[in-house]
């Protein structure tokens, strides 16, 4: 039954139809032809980097996954390009941003837990170099469109302090598409569109994001020498919740009676088009010849939201497959096995060390990375150098009431929600979260229907699983108690990782954060100057009072 799975989504990844004309667009007037060349008459070795960020796409809604939501651009580009069909993230926002800027797996920047809230004083760790700043050293143009969702509570978190050039796009998780207001809370409500390091107010013409996001894309590659290399991070907000799209989108999909469902297909049929459009201009403005498009998704579906993982379990936020297992491709003419699929293991921090490689940099001898350069394997067709991915240890993620050391043999306390790759060996410990399987059916209603997902029940206090996930990607049979050792090898393994980890970041909310106090804006609210005010004031009493015991002394 799993063969006959797995050969079903071998055929469905090679079916592709419905592709979008672009040699035949004709360019707008004053455009530079399809072919232009780089101004300097010079061709560059260091390509231009593209690389796009859906959010919470799930793993089936693509078309050559076999969704019903039709993705042209998305299927073409993917069919003339590499698939990637063992292709790993983080199952939330937050955590995978962090992973592919740094290449360095959660428990390695304290950010192991959760999301970073809007209100947290809490970012990406100032001391971890990021993507941009190594492209930058090598000569690379870096430029960031859409969602940060990497902290923002001081101006050195901010984009343009971490490497981009430019930002335009959003700082927060989530908000309206249209307005760019969002609310964390009943009355702490603020207006999150930025350009560089001010709010753009005056981008605020009530322009759908995807599409606003695409015409800036558009403008960089336009105003760009495309002689000189150019690193493009297109982090789109679709298809996150709130469901929200242009009325348009909705016309091929009116027979999808569950509204959410209804409304994420039109949301992912906008994205496409998007794609498209970023796909002509970098033909247009002669950048394509010379280019690598990285597509990918931030973490699995969440169907309750209209997302789909099907045939995967689980869902977004969740250790399973469904939460981790993601959409990806690389297109480019600089592959050599254009029009494959690649099944070795890919995991999201691999991309900080191949990308900086591909652009001719070095990376520091003391960079502790957990990603590899794995741009052989994906152009080429070799063996990946990953053997494992830790996918996380969360330590103030606690809820199995039933963990305990001994259920992980004295090596490791299963109350701790954790999750191993390790060849074809899959361990879960803790709680995983939402294990269901949704298949298709369930957005047959009207509203969300869970009679048609498919359950499985286990024995009260389970919280070790244990799947060999090249023979079960669908984590239907557990193995833990059939193979003892091996659950013993990977905590082992999960144990070796945990040393190397530090202490979490994860502060309290702090009410200076509230966006009535600067402007109705989200946005930096820690000032350095008190800071500094405060240290001066405490290095003066510090000095009054030596000064005191001095006097006292004599």
């Amino acid at each position: 039954m799993v063969a006959a799975g797995l050969a079903g989504l071998a055929l469905l990844s090679l079916l592709t139809c419905g592709y979008l004309a672009w040699g035949s667009r004709r360019a707008g007037p004053g455009a530079a032809p399809l072919a232009q060349q780089p101004r300097d008459g010079a061709p560059r070795s260091q390509p231009h980097i593209i690389f796009i960020l859906a959010d919470d796409q799930g793993f089936r809604d693509v078309g050559y996954h076999g969704s019903e939501i039709r993705t042209p651009t998305l299927d073409k580009l993917a069919a003339e390009g590499v698939k990637l069909e063992n292709y790993y993230v983080q199952p939330m926002c937050t955590p995978s941003r962090s992973q592919l800027i740094t290449g360095k797996y959660q428990i390695h920047t304290g950010l192991q837990h959760s999301i970073i809230r809007p209100t947290q004083p809490n970012c990406l760790p100032l001391d971890n170099i990021t993507l941009p700043q190594k492209l930058k050293e090598v000569g690379y143009s870096t430029h960031m469109v859409g969602k940060w969702h990497l902290g923002f509570y001081r101006r050195e978190c901010m984009p343009t302090q971490r490497g981009f050039d430019s930002f335009f796009g959003s700082l927060l998780g989530s908000g309206d598409y249209y307005t760019h207001f969002k609310c964390d809370s009943p009355g702490i409500c603020g207006y999150d569109l930025y350009e560089n390091d001010n709010a753009a107010w005056d981008h605020d013409t009530g322009i759908y994001s995807t599409q606003m996001y695409t015409q800036k894309v558009q403008q960089i590659l336009a105003s760009h020498d495309p002689g000189k290399p150019i690193f493009l991070y297109i982090a789109y907000q679709a298809v996150h919740s709130p469901l929200q799209a242009p009325g348009r989108y909705f016309e091929h999909y009116r027979s999808i009676n569950n509204i959410n469902r209804r409304r994420y297909a039109a949301m992912l049929a906008c994205l496409d088009e998007a794609i498209n459009n970023v796909t002509l201009a970098l033909k247009k403005y002669g950048y394509y010849e010379n280019s690598i498009i990285i597509y990918s998704s931030d973490n699995g579906g969440q169907p309750m939201a209209g997302g789909s993982n099907w045939p995967l379990r689980g869902s977004k936020g969740t250790y399973w497959e469904g939460g981790i297992r993601a959409v990806g491709f690389v297109h480019s003419p600089l592959l050599k096995n254009k029009g494959s699929v690649c099944k070795e293991l890919v995991h999201i921090t691999d991309w900080f060390p191949t990308l900086i490689t591909l652009a001719e940099g070095q990376i520091d001898e003391d960079i502790q990375l957990d990603g590899y350069d794995i741009w052989e394997t994906i152009s080429e067709g070799r063996r990946s150098p990953r053997v494992d991915i830790l996918h996380n240890i969360d330590p103030i993620y606690t809820k199995a009431k039933n963990g305990s050391w001994a259920a992980g043999y004295g090596i490791w306390n299963t109350a701790i929600q954790s999750a191993i790759r390790v060849n074809h060996w899959k361990l879960l410990t803790g709680n995983p979260g939402y294990s269901d399987w949704v298949p298709p059916q369930a957005f047959s209603n009207a509203g969300p229907n869970r009679w048609h997902n498919e359950r499985i029940s286990w024995s009260a206090g389970k919280t070790v699983w244990l799947f060999n996930i090249t023979a079960d990607p669908y984590e239907r049979v557990d193995l833990s108690a059939r193979y003892p050792e091996v659950v013993k090898q990977l905590l082992r393994r999960l144990s070796q990782f945990n040393k190397t980890a530090v202490p979490v970041r994860y502060p309290p909310k702090d009410p200076r954060s509230n966006p009535k106090l600067n402007g109705g804006v989200w946005g930096p609210w820690f000032k350095e100057d008190e800071k500094k005010k405060k240290s001066d004031k405490s290095k003066g009493a510090s000095k009054q009072k030596k000064n005191k015991n001095k006097k006292k002394a004599s």
